[in-house]
C-alpha cells in the first residue's frame, strides 16, 4: 500500500475529505518521529507499540575483505506488534 492508497482508504473509512486525511496522516506522522527522537515510545491499541532501542558497539566483520570493523553504538526505531495484530495476521492464513 502506497501513502497515497492509505490516504484514500483512511478517507473512505472515516468520511473526510482527503486533504483533511493528508494533513492528518502527516500529524501523526511528525508526532511519532517527534516522541522517537526525544527517547519515547508511540502505543496505537490493537496495532502496536513505536520505541526507540540502543545497540552496543561492536565488532563486525566485512564480507569482502574479512577485515575487522568496529560498528559503534547506535539508535534505532523497533515496531513491537501487539497480540491482536499478530492473531488477526495468523487467522488471515488459515
Amino acid at each position: 500500500m502506497t501513502k497515497t492508497e492509505l490516504i484514500l482508504a483512511l478517507s473512505e473509512k472515516t468520511g473526510q475529505n482527503k486533504a483533511d486525511t493528508l494533513r492528518f496522516v502527516a500529524a501523526l506522522e511528525a508526532v511519532i518521529q517527534e516522541e522517537l527522537v526525544q527517547g519515547g515510545e508511540v502505543p496505537l491499541a490493537s496495532t502496536g507499540k513505536f520505541k526507540v532501542k540502543t545497540t552496543a558497539a561492536r565488532t563486525g566483520r566485512n564480507p569482502a575483505t574479512g577485515e575487522s570493523v568496529e560498528i559503534p553504538a547506535r539508535r534505532k526505531v523497533s515496531f513491537t506488534p501487539a497480540k491482536a495484530l499478530k492473531d488477526a495476521v495468523a487467522a488471515s492464513q488459515e
